[in-house]
C-alpha cells in the first residue's frame, strides 16, 4: 500500500481520497471509518422501510438481527430492512458492535443489562428500550469480555 500526502493552498476544507483495487479490503475500511471520525460525521448504514431508504446513524442502532431471510436494524423505534447480511456487518461495523449470536449483532454502548434467562443463553436488555436478544452461550464469554472493557 502506497501513502501520499499533497498540500493544496486554497482548499476550504481537507479531503481525504482513497485509490483501491477493492473497497472490501480490511486496511481500506479502517482508513475509511478513521477519517469518517475525525471529521465528526457519524457513520451511517442504508436501510429501508416501506420503500423508502433511510440512513440510520450507527450510534441508534441497538442490534442487527436476522428474521428469515432478511436482516434488520432495529432502534428504539423501530426495525429497518438492511441488505447486508451479518456476516458482511461483522466486517464493516465499528468495534463496538459484537456478535450475540448466529442471528444478531449488538450494539455494545447501547446495552444496559444481561440477565442469565435459560441454562445456555442470556437476555440482552438495551437502554431506553422494551426490545431483548438472547445471547447464545458460544459467544457470551467473548461479549461479555468486551462489554467489561467497555466500562473501563
Amino acid at each position: 500500500m502506497k501513502v501520499r500526502v499533497e498540500t493544496v493552498d486554497g482548499l476550504e476544507e481537507d479531503e481525504v481520497v482513497i485509490r483501491c483495487r477493492s473497497a472490501d479490503s480490511d486496511a481500506v475500511r479502517k482508513i475509511r471509518r478513521f477519517a469518517l471520525e475525525q471529521s465528526g460525521e457519524a457513520p451511517k448504514i442504508a436501510c429501508w422501510e416501506q420503500g423508502r431508504e433511510l440512513y440510520l446513524p450507527l450510534g441508534e442502532i441497538l442490534f442487527f438481527e436476522t428474521e428469515g431471510e432478511h436482516v434488520y436494524a432495529h432502534t428504539a423505534g423501530g426495525a429497518y430492512r438492511v441488505r447486508h447480511r451479518l456476516y458482511e456487518l461483522e466486517k464493516i461495523l465499528p468495534p463496538y458492535f459484537a456478535r450475540a449470536s448466529k442471528s444478531a449483532i449488538l450494539n455494545l454502548r447501547q446495552v444496559y443489562s444481561v440477565t442469565r434467562d435459560l441454562p445456555s443463553s442470556r437476555l440482552v436488555r438495551f437502554a431506553g428500550s422494551h426490545k431483548e436478544v438472547y445471547a447464545s452461550r458460544y459467544y457470551y464469554r467473548r461479549l461479555r469480555m468486551r462489554l467489561n472493557e467497555r466500562s473501563r
